[in-house]
C-alpha cells in the first residue's frame, strides 16, 4: 500500500516540479528543462529528481543553476502539494538519452560491418 503511495506522491512532485521549471525559471539559455523521473524515500524526507537539457554541454551548468535555486523551488514545491513535510530535493542530470545514443550508434556499427563482410 505504501508504494501506491509514494508512486503518487512522486506523480505530483514531478508534474508540480515541470510546472515550476516552465513557468517560474525563466532561462532561455538552457531551453527546455525536463522532468524526467522523481524517486522519494519511503519517509517522504528525501526526493531525486531527475533533469534532462537537450544540450549536453550546458548540463553541469544547469545543475549548479538549479542547486542555487533549491529554496525557491521548494518553496515553490510546498504551496502546491500538501504534505506535512515537503521533501528535501536533490537533483541529477538524466543521461539515459546518452545511453540510448550510444546503442543505437552500436547497432548502426555492426549493421554496416555485416555489410561490409557480406560483400
Amino acid at each position: 500500500m505504501a508504494s501506491i503511495r509514494l508512486q503518487r506522491v512522486s506523480h505530483q512532485i514531478k508534474d508540480e516540479l515541470s510546472l515550476i521549471f516552465l513557468h517560474k525559471i525563466h532561462d532561455k539559455k538552457f531551453g527546455l528543462v525536463t522532468v524526467t523521473n522523481v524517486k522519494v524515500t519511503p519517509d517522504l524526507r528525501e526526493a531525486r529528481i531527475y533533469l534532462s537539457v537537450f544540450e549536453k554541454e550546458l548540463r553541469e551548468e544547469l545543475l549548479l543553476k538549479v542547486n542555487e535555486l533549491k529554496g525557491m523551488i521548494r518553496t515553490e514545491l510546498a504551496h502546491k502539494i500538501q504534505l506535512r513535510y515537503v521533501p528535501e530535493l536533490f537533483f541529477f542530470i538524466d543521461d539515459t538519452l546518452d545511453y540510448v545514443e550510444k546503442i543505437e550508434n552500436l547497432f548502426k556499427k555492426i549493421h554496416n560491418d555485416n555489410e561490409e563482410h557480406s560483400e
